[in-house]
């Protein structure tokens, strides 16, 4: 499994309005700013975001975008997921796959499901806080 930008990207997007936003709408070019993304990517990331019901939108000259639920609230797993989909290594271990013929005999299904628990197990138990408070240099420029 590796993560594409895109999911490495929305996890800084997020933590870094956890960080900043203190109430306070937060730009998309601020963030782009801070984090060295380009900001048209930030913009289909935040997207996806809004749309999976994460971040909303502030509309006005002090606008940007806040977060919808707080930061211990969204876990890295919510946001691996909308932005890489399934985080599962192998299709017959997804949560809705169909039945796999072979799973009876399958002399590799033990990895897959340990696997897929150990990923679960990290990706659903740390939070968007857990990322702003563990950040190396907590108390430099923020920059993950």
């Amino acid at each position: 499994m590796k993560i594409s930008t895109k999911g490495r990207y929305a996890l800084r997007l997020l933590a870094d309005l956890a960080a900043n936003s203190s109430d306070k709408p937060v730009s998309i070019k601020d963030i782009s700013t801070r984090q060295h993304i380009s900001d048209k990517y930030l913009e289909q990331i935040i997207s996806l975001l809004n749309n999976a019901g994460l971040v909303r939108s502030v509309r006005g000259p002090q606008g940007g975008y806040l977060l919808r639920k707080k930061a211990n609230e969204i876990t890295v797993g919510m946001v691996l997921r909308v932005t890489e989909g399934t985080m599962s290594p192998v299709s017959c271990v997804e949560p809705d796959a169909p039945p796999c013929e072979h799973m009876d005999q399958c002399p590799t299904i033990y990895l897959w499901k340990k696997l897929d628990k150990a990923i679960c197990d990290v990706i659903d138990n740390i939070t968007i806080e857990d990322l702003v408070n563990e950040r190396p240099n907590a108390g430099d420029e923020y920059f993950i």
